[in-house]
């Protein structure tokens, strides 16, 4: 495993992570393989998590307490995230930040989430939503302050809406945001024109998450997939998402070296972007801890290739299906 430094935190932290959403609730998942999957990433080096009160109402919040406790003698990072007060993900233009964090809701939930983890602090914590317009209000930057100040947080975080990384520049250039948490993959390129050039400037860490675009990047979706009811899944690949999603997957296949996975290509393509600090790839199984893990090896990415991706940039807009 390889390390990067986190932004102006100075945290070695590992260049895959790992993506918790999965143990909040998915059909199909398991709490025992879930462990499973957590102590091994610990064995190959992965030291940073991500979480959310949102995954679960905190079960796996609890989960990743577990993990830090029986590896005391482990930097283990632990990033999670404020749930917005409306409930609602994501949020939008007109939300208000009383309707998503008035100062008394992130105090009541850095708690809450403090309480779940099982922790005496968190490293990073994140609002799960955010809005730009947000920015210059001093309420949420007091409130922040105050947990960093009483011990309770370590750093703080923004996670980007889907498909919108420039509605986080605002916050960025309060000097109050940490870390910034991203859509970033093959298709999703955009962060490249403005939020990565202010990440480097302000050294703000930069969290690609979603580097397999919910499955299409892995080659583990078809036109016919399907998920048992109430898998979220189900609202966000609608018929002219699934279609177009596995169009443009297809035309990646040619282009996969011999000996390369899908996965693993998509990984180190991201892997070849310097400003990103971590990738947090979900995963439950062991198979996918072992793989995904491995493409964290050092090896340079062949520029020709990288090249050739780029040409599968996909700029999409925010709809009522894409959450």
């Amino acid at each position: 495993m390889q390390y990067r430094t986190f932004g102006r935190t100075g945290w070695s932290v590992s260049e895959i992570g790992y993506g918790m959403w999965g143990m909040g609730g998915w059909t199909g998942s398991d709490d025992d393989e879930s462990m499973a999957s957590l102590h091994r990433a610990v064995e190959l080096g992965c030291n940073f998590f991500d979480t959310a009160w949102g995954y679960g109402e905190g079960h796996s919040e609890g989960l990743l307490g577990r993990l830090v406790k029986d590896h005391p003698d482990r930097p283990l990072y632990v990033a999670t995230k404020l749930p917005p007060k409306n409930f609602t993900w994501p949020s939008r233009r007109e939300f208000t930040l009383d309707d998503c964090f008035p100062p008394d809701h992130i105090r009541e939930y850095a708690e809450k989430c403090l309480g779940n983890l099982g922790l005496p602090h968190i490293d990073l914590l994140q609002f799960h939503v955010w809005e730009d317009s947000w920015a210059k209000d001093e309420r949420w930057q007091r409130t922040m302050d105050d947990l960093k100040r009483e011990g309770l947080v370590k750093a703080v975080g923004i996670s980007v809406n889907r498909w919108e990384p420039w509605n986080g520049l605002e916050a960025i250039r309060t000097w109050m945001i940490d870390a910034v948490q991203v859509i970033y993959n093959i298709f999703d390129q955009a962060p490249e024109d403005e939020l990565f050039p202010l990440c480097r400037e302000r050294d703000v860490a930069v969290i690609a998450r979603v580097p397999f675009d919910e499955g299409t990047l892995a080659g583990a979706i078809t036109r016919d997939s399907r998920w048992p009811e109430g898998d979220w899944r189900n609202t966000y690949f609608v018929p002219e998402n699934l279609e177009a999603s596995v169009d443009r997957a297809d035309r990646i296949r040619p282009v996969v070296p011999e000996g390369m996975t899908m996965p693993e290509l998509a990984l180190r393509w991201i892997l070849a972007e310097p400003t990103v600090s971590t990738i947090i790839p979900g995963m439950r199984k062991l198979r996918h801890v072992e793989a995904n893990a491995a493409a964290s090896d050092g090896r340079p990415f062949d520029p020709a290739l990288h090249a050739e991706l780029r040409t599968h940039r996909w700029d999409r807009s925010p709809t009522a299906w894409s959450q």
